[in-house]
């Protein structure tokens, strides 16, 4: 089996405040929001279901363009739910709205790049097991053209 490492460092400036460096990709400030820290950047249950959004569009759009298909301009919006579990606060659902500019009728092969392409998403695949992911994708339109069952 064939291993990838990757990291990322991270830094604690004050408060619930922490830089995350990525190296050659700069850097971000994440915080807790009011009341435990300053709300100065995302928290990290907002880094996650971006995770999950932006790798979800980022696997779409490879499904598409390995069928050498044209996907258009593609947009996410991701909605977090947070619920405690056993007192703790958790993230217990994430759905994800993804919309897609080119008509899927003008996609060849669609139906096979719909059924395929969360399977190429690590981001989703790795959470899933642990957060239940909902998945929509709407046209230009706003229509819905699909739902992850």
């Amino acid at each position: 089996m064939s291993e990838q490492q990757f990291s990322v460092e991270l830094h604690h400036l004050q408060g619930y405040q922490f830089t995350i460096d990525f190296g050659e990709f700069g850097e971000i400030v994440s915080d807790e929001p009011v009341p435990l820290g300053s709300g100065e950047g995302p928290n990290p249950a907002r880094l996650l279901i971006a995770s999950v959004a932006n790798c979800l569009c980022a696997s779409l759009l490879f499904s598409i363009q390995k069928y050498h298909q044209q996907a258009g301009e593609l947009s996410a919006k991701v909605t977090g739910t947070l619920a405690r579990i056993e007192k703790r606060w958790r993230v217990t659902d994430i759905s994800v709205a993804i919309t897609l500019a080119n008509e899927p009728e003008n996609i060849e092969h669609f139906d096979r790049i719909i059924a395929q392409f969360e399977d190429f998403c690590v981001v989703t695949q790795s959470v899933r097991s642990g957060i239940e992911v909902n998945i929509e994708i709407f046209n230009q339109h706003g229509q819905l053209i699909t739902k992850d069952q």
